[in-house]
Protein backbone atom coordinates (compact mmCIF):
# COMPACT_ATOMS: atom_id res chain seq x y z
CA UNK A 1 0.00 0.00 0.00
CA UNK A 2 0.80 3.42 -0.73
CA UNK A 3 -0.67 6.22 0.94
CA UNK A 4 -0.76 10.01 0.31
CA UNK A 5 -1.35 12.48 2.99
CA UNK A 6 -0.98 11.75 6.47
CA UNK A 7 -3.83 13.75 7.97
CA UNK A 8 -6.86 11.94 9.79
CA UNK A 9 -7.91 10.24 6.90
CA UNK A 10 -4.46 8.91 5.72
CA UNK A 11 -2.65 8.46 9.29
CA UNK A 12 -5.90 6.83 10.14
CA UNK A 13 -6.13 4.12 7.26
CA UNK A 14 -2.00 3.48 7.51
CA UNK A 15 -2.83 2.35 11.60
CA UNK A 16 -6.42 0.79 10.45
CA UNK A 17 -5.07 -1.73 7.29
CA UNK A 18 -2.00 -3.08 9.48
CA UNK A 19 -4.16 -3.78 12.47
CA UNK A 20 -6.21 -5.56 9.88
CA UNK A 21 -3.51 -7.39 8.27
CA UNK A 22 0.53 -7.00 9.52
CA UNK A 23 1.74 -8.74 6.61
CA UNK A 24 0.53 -5.71 4.67
CA UNK A 25 3.82 -2.82 3.65
CA UNK A 26 2.57 0.29 4.24
CA UNK A 27 4.24 3.37 2.71
CA UNK A 28 2.82 7.21 4.27
CA UNK A 29 3.89 9.79 2.53
CA UNK A 30 3.44 12.67 3.47
CA UNK A 31 6.45 15.74 3.62
CA UNK A 32 5.70 16.85 6.88
CA UNK A 33 7.89 15.94 10.03
CA UNK A 34 4.15 16.62 11.91
CA UNK A 35 0.72 17.52 11.62
CA UNK A 36 -1.32 20.25 12.73
CA UNK A 37 -4.94 19.83 13.19
CA UNK A 38 -7.89 21.30 12.76
CA UNK A 39 -10.21 20.54 14.90
CA UNK A 40 -10.17 22.74 18.25
CA UNK A 41 -8.06 25.46 16.35
CA UNK A 42 -10.66 27.80 16.51
CA UNK A 43 -10.25 27.55 19.70
CA UNK A 44 -6.84 28.50 19.44
CA UNK A 45 -7.93 31.89 17.36
CA UNK A 46 -9.43 33.00 20.66
CA UNK A 47 -6.87 32.47 22.82
CA UNK A 48 -8.06 29.19 24.31
CA UNK A 49 -5.62 27.10 23.25
CA UNK A 50 -2.14 26.78 23.08
CA UNK A 51 -1.01 25.86 19.24
CA UNK A 52 1.46 23.45 19.87
CA UNK A 53 -1.63 21.25 21.21
CA UNK A 54 -2.29 20.70 17.85
CA UNK A 55 0.15 19.64 16.76
CA UNK A 56 1.14 15.76 16.26
CA UNK A 57 4.21 13.33 14.94
CA UNK A 58 4.35 10.37 12.91
CA UNK A 59 6.73 8.56 15.83
CA UNK A 60 3.36 6.48 16.68
CA UNK A 61 2.90 5.16 12.84
CA UNK A 62 6.17 4.86 12.66
CA UNK A 63 6.09 2.36 15.67
CA UNK A 64 3.21 0.45 13.99
CA UNK A 65 5.47 -0.74 11.13
CA UNK A 66 4.51 1.60 8.10
CA UNK A 67 7.34 3.64 6.69
CA UNK A 68 7.16 7.59 6.97
CA UNK A 69 8.51 9.11 3.67
CA UNK A 70 9.29 12.86 4.25
CA UNK A 71 8.69 13.70 0.63
CA UNK A 72 6.48 15.23 -1.64
CA UNK A 73 4.27 12.46 -4.07
CA UNK A 74 4.26 14.72 -7.18
CA UNK A 75 2.84 12.16 -9.94
CA UNK A 76 1.13 9.31 -10.09
CA UNK A 77 2.12 6.20 -12.98
CA UNK A 78 -1.37 4.49 -12.77
CA UNK A 79 -0.89 2.42 -15.56
CA UNK A 80 2.69 1.02 -13.87
CA UNK A 81 0.87 1.26 -10.02
CA UNK A 82 3.71 3.62 -9.15
CA UNK A 83 3.75 7.07 -7.18
CA UNK A 84 6.47 9.51 -8.47
CA UNK A 85 7.97 11.57 -5.60
CA UNK A 86 9.94 14.91 -5.97
CA UNK A 87 13.22 13.46 -5.61
CA UNK A 88 12.67 11.22 -8.86
CA UNK A 89 12.19 7.99 -7.02
CA UNK A 90 9.47 5.61 -7.93
CA UNK A 91 7.28 3.46 -5.64
CA UNK A 92 5.37 0.69 -6.41
CA UNK A 93 2.12 -0.39 -4.91
CA UNK A 94 -0.95 -2.86 -5.35
CA UNK A 95 -3.26 0.02 -4.63
CA UNK A 96 -2.96 3.48 -3.81
CA UNK A 97 -5.03 5.43 -1.02
CA UNK A 98 -5.02 8.93 -1.82
CA UNK A 99 -5.70 11.38 1.52
CA UNK A 100 -4.80 14.70 0.15
CA UNK A 101 -7.67 17.32 2.36
CA UNK A 102 -8.22 20.23 0.62
CA UNK A 103 -6.69 23.12 -1.72
CA UNK A 104 -8.16 26.36 -1.45
CA UNK A 105 -9.51 27.84 -4.87
CA UNK A 106 -7.79 31.20 -4.85
CA UNK A 107 -9.67 31.68 -8.63
CA UNK A 108 -13.14 31.77 -6.72
CA UNK A 109 -13.02 35.49 -5.23
CA UNK A 110 -11.76 38.47 -7.27
CA UNK A 111 -9.21 40.04 -5.28
CA UNK A 112 -8.49 37.13 -3.10
CA UNK A 113 -5.39 35.26 -4.29
CA UNK A 114 -2.12 33.52 -2.42
CA UNK A 115 -0.70 37.17 -1.39
CA UNK A 116 -4.17 38.10 -0.49
CA UNK A 117 -3.90 35.51 2.52
CA UNK A 118 -1.18 37.34 4.66
CA UNK A 119 -3.88 40.82 5.14
CA UNK A 120 -6.98 38.34 5.27
CA UNK A 121 -6.29 34.87 6.68
CA UNK A 122 -8.64 31.92 5.82
CA UNK A 123 -7.10 30.22 8.58
CA UNK A 124 -8.64 27.11 7.27
CA UNK A 125 -5.45 25.15 7.20
CA UNK A 126 -4.34 25.12 10.58
CA UNK A 127 -0.79 26.30 11.26
CA UNK A 128 0.66 30.17 10.55
CA UNK A 129 -2.66 31.41 9.44
CA UNK A 130 -4.52 30.24 12.75
CA UNK A 131 -1.64 32.33 14.23
CA UNK A 132 -2.11 35.21 11.66
CA UNK A 133 -6.05 35.41 12.80
CA UNK A 134 -5.11 35.23 16.77
CA UNK A 135 -2.97 38.48 16.23
CA UNK A 136 -4.76 40.61 13.68
CA UNK A 137 -7.81 40.35 16.36
CA UNK A 138 -5.33 40.71 19.67
CA UNK A 139 -4.00 44.26 17.59
CA UNK A 140 -7.65 44.74 16.86
CA UNK A 141 -8.88 47.82 18.61
CA UNK A 142 -12.16 47.78 20.72
CA UNK A 143 -14.99 48.57 18.55
CA UNK A 144 -13.80 46.97 15.47
CA UNK A 145 -15.89 45.02 12.63
CA UNK A 146 -14.47 41.28 12.20
CA UNK A 147 -16.04 39.77 8.67
CA UNK A 148 -16.12 36.45 8.47
CA UNK A 149 -17.17 35.01 4.76
CA UNK A 150 -18.55 31.34 4.23
CA UNK A 151 -18.28 29.63 1.54
CA UNK A 152 -20.90 27.38 -0.86
CA UNK A 153 -21.03 24.01 0.26
CA UNK A 154 -19.38 21.57 -0.25
CA UNK A 155 -16.59 22.91 2.38
CA UNK A 156 -14.70 21.41 4.87
CA UNK A 157 -16.05 21.17 8.20
CA UNK A 158 -19.79 22.45 7.65
CA UNK A 159 -19.78 24.20 11.08
CA UNK A 160 -16.75 25.52 11.13
CA UNK A 161 -17.50 29.52 10.18
CA UNK A 162 -20.29 29.68 13.28
CA UNK A 163 -18.49 28.25 15.67
CA UNK A 164 -15.23 30.60 14.75
CA UNK A 165 -17.95 33.65 15.02
CA UNK A 166 -18.79 32.48 18.77
CA UNK A 167 -15.57 31.57 19.90
CA UNK A 168 -14.22 35.08 18.78
CA UNK A 169 -17.51 36.80 20.17
CA UNK A 170 -16.25 34.60 23.15
CA UNK A 171 -12.72 36.87 23.18
CA UNK A 172 -14.00 40.00 22.05
CA UNK A 173 -16.87 40.18 24.67
CA UNK A 174 -14.12 39.55 27.13
CA UNK A 175 -11.65 42.07 25.93
CA UNK A 176 -13.22 44.42 23.04
CA UNK A 177 -16.78 44.38 24.35
CA UNK A 178 -17.90 47.28 21.68
CA UNK A 179 -16.45 45.09 18.76
CA UNK A 180 -18.83 43.62 16.24
CA UNK A 181 -19.36 39.87 14.28
CA UNK A 182 -20.46 39.85 10.60
CA UNK A 183 -21.06 36.52 9.15
CA UNK A 184 -21.06 37.10 5.07
CA UNK A 185 -22.87 33.85 3.58
CA UNK A 186 -22.50 32.34 0.26
CA UNK A 187 -25.72 29.88 1.43
CA UNK A 188 -29.10 30.03 2.95
CA UNK A 189 -28.69 27.97 5.64
CA UNK A 190 -25.48 26.40 7.81
CA UNK A 191 -25.26 23.06 9.98
CA UNK A 192 -26.86 23.19 13.05
CA UNK A 193 -28.06 27.00 12.81
CA UNK A 194 -30.78 27.11 15.07
CA UNK A 195 -28.20 26.18 18.03
CA UNK A 196 -25.60 28.45 17.03
CA UNK A 197 -28.36 30.97 16.60
CA UNK A 198 -30.04 30.52 19.78
CA UNK A 199 -26.66 30.26 21.32
CA UNK A 200 -25.54 33.70 20.06
CA UNK A 201 -28.64 35.33 22.01
CA UNK A 202 -28.09 33.69 24.84
CA UNK A 203 -24.42 34.39 25.19
CA UNK A 204 -23.38 37.34 22.69
CA UNK A 205 -26.82 39.14 22.14
CA UNK A 206 -26.19 42.06 19.62
CA UNK A 207 -22.63 40.84 18.67
CA UNK A 208 -22.84 38.73 15.85
CA UNK A 209 -24.71 39.01 12.40
CA UNK A 210 -25.27 36.17 10.23
CA UNK A 211 -25.96 37.62 6.52
CA UNK A 212 -27.26 34.73 4.24
CA UNK A 213 -26.91 34.44 0.61
CA UNK A 214 -30.85 35.97 -0.34
CA UNK A 215 -29.98 38.99 1.76
CA UNK A 216 -26.59 40.01 0.23
CA UNK A 217 -24.41 37.49 1.67
CA UNK A 218 -22.36 36.20 -1.70
CA UNK A 219 -19.18 37.86 -1.60
CA UNK A 220 -18.20 39.37 -4.97
CA UNK A 221 -15.14 40.15 -4.26
CA UNK A 222 -12.27 41.95 -1.54
CA UNK A 223 -9.50 44.73 -1.71
CA UNK A 224 -6.97 43.01 0.92
CA UNK A 225 -5.13 46.59 1.32
CA UNK A 226 -8.11 47.86 2.79
CA UNK A 227 -9.74 44.76 4.67
CA UNK A 228 -12.87 45.97 2.49
CA UNK A 229 -15.14 43.05 0.95
CA UNK A 230 -17.80 43.39 -1.55
CA UNK A 231 -21.03 41.91 -1.93
CA UNK A 232 -24.09 42.69 -4.67
CA UNK A 233 -25.49 44.53 -1.58
CA UNK A 234 -22.19 47.09 -0.76
CA UNK A 235 -19.11 46.88 1.07
CA UNK A 236 -17.86 46.35 4.02
CA UNK A 237 -14.48 47.79 5.64
CA UNK A 238 -13.29 45.43 8.22
CA UNK A 239 -10.67 45.79 11.24
CA UNK A 240 -10.11 42.02 10.41
CA UNK A 241 -11.49 40.11 7.88
CA UNK A 242 -11.27 35.95 7.33
CA UNK A 243 -12.38 35.02 4.16
CA UNK A 244 -13.32 31.40 3.76
CA UNK A 245 -12.74 30.53 0.37
CA UNK A 246 -14.57 27.57 -1.80
CA UNK A 247 -12.01 24.28 -1.91
CA UNK A 248 -11.23 21.50 -3.73
CA UNK A 249 -9.60 18.08 -3.18
CA UNK A 250 -5.37 18.87 -2.84
CA UNK A 251 -3.25 18.91 -5.90
CA UNK A 252 -2.70 15.46 -5.96
CA UNK A 253 -6.23 14.49 -6.65
CA UNK A 254 -5.91 16.28 -9.98
CA UNK A 255 -2.79 15.18 -11.21
CA UNK A 256 -3.26 11.60 -10.19
CA UNK A 257 -6.84 12.23 -12.09
CA UNK A 258 -8.98 10.92 -9.69
CA UNK A 259 -11.00 14.21 -9.27
CA UNK A 260 -13.73 14.98 -11.78
CA UNK A 261 -14.82 18.93 -12.92
CA UNK A 262 -15.94 19.88 -9.59
CA UNK A 263 -13.21 19.47 -8.48
CA UNK A 264 -13.41 16.71 -6.04
CA UNK A 265 -13.27 12.77 -6.26
CA UNK A 266 -16.17 10.49 -7.46
CA UNK A 267 -15.45 7.12 -5.58
CA UNK A 268 -17.83 3.43 -5.21
CA UNK A 269 -19.13 4.08 -1.69
CA UNK A 270 -18.90 0.68 -0.55
CA UNK A 271 -14.90 0.23 -1.52
CA UNK A 272 -14.22 4.01 -1.80
CA UNK A 273 -12.34 3.57 -4.86
CA UNK A 274 -11.78 5.95 -7.59
CA UNK A 275 -14.66 5.51 -10.25
CA UNK A 276 -11.82 7.64 -12.92
CA UNK A 277 -8.80 5.46 -12.03
CA UNK A 278 -8.59 1.63 -11.25
CA UNK A 279 -6.41 0.59 -7.59
CA UNK A 280 -6.98 4.23 -6.50
CA UNK A 281 -9.08 4.75 -3.52
CA UNK A 282 -10.03 8.21 -1.99
CA UNK A 283 -11.10 9.20 1.36
CA UNK A 284 -11.02 12.11 3.66
CA UNK A 285 -12.17 15.43 2.74
CA UNK A 286 -11.00 15.09 -1.17
CA UNK A 287 -13.90 12.51 -1.64
CA UNK A 288 -17.20 13.01 -2.77
CA UNK A 289 -19.23 11.38 0.17
CA UNK A 290 -22.60 11.76 -0.82
CA UNK A 291 -24.06 13.24 2.74
CA UNK A 292 -21.22 12.66 4.78
CA UNK A 293 -20.02 16.20 5.39
CA UNK A 294 -16.16 16.71 4.97
CA UNK A 295 -15.00 16.01 8.50
CA UNK A 296 -12.40 15.01 11.03
CA UNK A 297 -14.95 12.24 12.20
CA UNK A 298 -15.91 11.70 8.37
CA UNK A 299 -11.63 10.77 7.73
CA UNK A 300 -11.30 8.42 9.95
CA UNK A 301 -14.19 6.63 9.64
CA UNK A 302 -13.84 6.35 6.06
CA UNK A 303 -10.34 5.45 6.35
CA UNK A 304 -11.62 2.51 8.41
CA UNK A 305 -14.24 1.21 5.99
CA UNK A 306 -11.76 1.87 3.12
CA UNK A 307 -8.91 -0.46 5.43
CA UNK A 308 -11.42 -3.14 5.65
CA UNK A 309 -12.76 -3.03 1.72
CA UNK A 310 -8.83 -2.97 0.54
CA UNK A 311 -7.70 -6.06 2.86
CA UNK A 312 -10.79 -7.91 1.19
CA UNK A 313 -10.28 -6.82 -2.28
CA UNK A 314 -6.21 -7.98 -1.67
CA UNK A 315 -7.56 -11.40 -1.03
CA UNK A 316 -9.93 -11.87 -3.37
CA UNK A 317 -12.80 -10.92 -0.92
CA UNK A 318 -15.64 -8.81 -1.76
CA UNK A 319 -16.09 -6.23 0.84
CA UNK A 320 -19.09 -5.66 3.02
CA UNK A 321 -21.49 -3.04 2.91
CA UNK A 322 -20.16 -0.29 5.44
CA UNK A 323 -22.12 1.71 8.12
CA UNK A 324 -20.27 5.04 8.64
CA UNK A 325 -20.83 7.38 11.47
CA UNK A 326 -20.59 11.23 12.14
CA UNK A 327 -20.17 13.26 15.05
CA UNK A 328 -19.91 17.10 15.07
CA UNK A 329 -18.98 18.94 18.11
CA UNK A 330 -19.01 22.77 17.99
CA UNK A 331 -17.88 25.04 20.64
CA UNK A 332 -19.84 28.52 21.55
CA UNK A 333 -18.10 28.88 24.64
CA UNK A 334 -15.47 27.00 26.95
CA UNK A 335 -18.41 25.30 28.66
CA UNK A 336 -21.13 25.46 25.97
CA UNK A 337 -20.47 22.65 23.33
CA UNK A 338 -23.52 21.39 20.54
CA UNK A 339 -23.05 18.57 18.29
CA UNK A 340 -24.93 16.91 15.48
CA UNK A 341 -24.22 12.99 14.19
CA UNK A 342 -25.38 11.16 11.43
CA UNK A 343 -25.07 7.32 9.99
CA UNK A 344 -24.59 6.67 6.31
CA UNK A 345 -24.49 3.84 3.91
CA UNK A 346 -24.53 3.19 0.06
CA UNK A 347 -27.13 4.02 -1.96
CA UNK A 348 -27.73 4.49 -5.26
CA UNK A 349 -24.16 4.71 -6.06
CA UNK A 350 -23.56 7.70 -2.86
CA UNK A 351 -23.19 7.57 0.55
CA UNK A 352 -26.55 8.50 2.16
CA UNK A 353 -28.24 9.68 5.42
CA UNK A 354 -29.94 6.67 7.51
CA UNK A 355 -32.98 8.14 8.11
CA UNK A 356 -33.76 8.28 11.87
CA UNK A 357 -30.42 7.30 12.63
CA UNK A 358 -29.08 10.75 13.80
CA UNK A 359 -29.78 14.14 15.25
CA UNK A 360 -28.60 17.02 16.99
CA UNK A 361 -28.18 18.48 20.30
CA UNK A 362 -31.79 19.26 21.96
CA UNK A 363 -32.52 23.05 21.34
CA UNK A 364 -33.36 23.14 25.34
CA UNK A 365 -30.77 21.77 27.24
CA UNK A 366 -29.91 23.15 30.34
CA UNK A 367 -26.89 24.70 30.77
CA UNK A 368 -25.12 21.34 32.59
CA UNK A 369 -25.82 19.74 29.43
CA UNK A 370 -24.47 22.15 26.88
CA UNK A 371 -20.89 22.35 29.33
CA UNK A 372 -20.64 18.26 28.87
CA UNK A 373 -21.63 18.37 25.56
CA UNK A 374 -17.88 20.70 25.86
CA UNK A 375 -16.35 17.94 27.85
CA UNK A 376 -17.17 15.31 25.36
CA UNK A 377 -16.07 17.18 22.32
CA UNK A 378 -12.55 17.44 23.89
CA UNK A 379 -12.72 14.04 24.71
CA UNK A 380 -13.38 13.27 21.37
CA UNK A 381 -10.66 15.13 19.59
CA UNK A 382 -8.26 13.38 22.11
CA UNK A 383 -9.70 9.85 21.40
CA UNK A 384 -9.35 10.67 17.36
CA UNK A 385 -6.17 12.06 17.29
CA UNK A 386 -4.75 8.73 19.96
CA UNK A 387 -6.05 6.84 17.25
CA UNK A 388 -4.69 8.24 13.80
CA UNK A 389 -1.18 9.46 15.41
CA UNK A 390 -0.47 7.26 18.48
Amino acid sequence: MVVIGGGFAGASFARAVKREDPGIAVALVEPRTHYTACPLSNAVIAGMRDMSAQHFGYAGIEADGIVHVPQKAVRVEADQRRVVLADEVRLSYDRLIVAPGIDLRFDAIPGYDAAAVEQMPHAWKAGEQTLLLRRQLEAMADGGLVVISAPANPFRCPPGPYERASLIAHYLQAHKPRSKILILDAKDAFSKQRLFEAGWAALYPGMIEWVGLSFGGGVTGVDPATRTVRTEFGEHRAAVANVIPPQRAGAIADIAGVADRTGWCPIDPVSFESRLVPNVHVIGDAAIGGAMPKSAFTANAQAKACASAVVALLHGRNPGEPKLINTCYSLLAPDYGISIAGVYSPRDGLLAEVEGAGGTSPLDATGAERAEEATFGAAWFDTITTEAFG
